[in-house]
């Protein structure tokens, strides 16, 4: 009887395989991911040293798919938007890995790279030292929560018009599915970098590169 090929692993079969687990599971063990691979535990230490080191990587990948601010020159506001519209798009199209990874501390190269750009942007405008690493974990918080509302159910809200009147008025003037999405991003992004203009000074569009 031939004998059963094993399957040769590598770390980017190894993260193809994670990221199934969570997209379809919305969790990741080393028992799943090694069954994903037909393959034992132990192999997949060999090529990555355990589950909090395949989230980072994970994290990197999508990193790599996010990239950093332009620093093309533009205004910086303009350039946080083009990273907040990336950051977004790409965590949306694995909404079960963000409690993932939310959940441990934040070693990625490429995404710290990223986060080091903001911080020279808002470092020009003129915010204080002591509030860039708040406005950056605003920037987190708006854009991981817009990526999951863009990964909700056409119908987000369902309201009677005989008791909710008003919400139910509201909810039929409003687009559905990924147009409302795009519509609460855009409109919750204006308002987030108005409101950064107006804390750092009314530094509005000022050009840094």
């Amino acid at each position: 009887m031939a004998q059963r090929r094993k399957r040769l692993l590598s770390v980017e079969s190894i993260l193809d395989a994670a990221l199934a687990c969570v997209d379809d599971s919305g969790r990741l063990t080393m028992a799943d991911l090694a069954a994903r691979l037909g393959a034992s535990a132990s192999s997949i230490y060999h090529h990555l040293p355990g589950r909090a080191a395949i989230i980072e990587a994970l994290r990197e990948r999508l990193g790599d798919e996010i990239g950093p601010p332009p620093m093309d020159g533009s205004d910086w506001d303009a350039q946080i938007r083009q990273w907040m519209r990336s950051y977004r798009q790409a965590m949306a199209e694995h909404p079960n890995l963000i409690p993932l990874l939310t959940e441990q501390t934040m070693t990625a190269g490429t995404v710290l790279r990223g986060y080091e750009q903001i911080v020279t942007l808002l470092t020009q405008v003129g915010a204080p030292a002591a509030d860039i690493a708040l406005w950056i974990s605003v920037l987190d918080s708006y854009a991981l929560g817009s990526a999951l509302d863009l990964a909700a159910p056409d119908e987000v809200w369902h309201a009677d018009p005989d008791t909710l009147p008003a919400l139910a008025e509201a909810i039929s003037m409003a687009p559905r599915g990924r147009p409302r999405a795009d519509k609460a991003f855009e409109l919750g992004l204006n308002a987030l970098l108005a409101g950064m203009r107006d804390q750092l000074g009314g530094s509005s569009a000022a050009s840094v590169s």
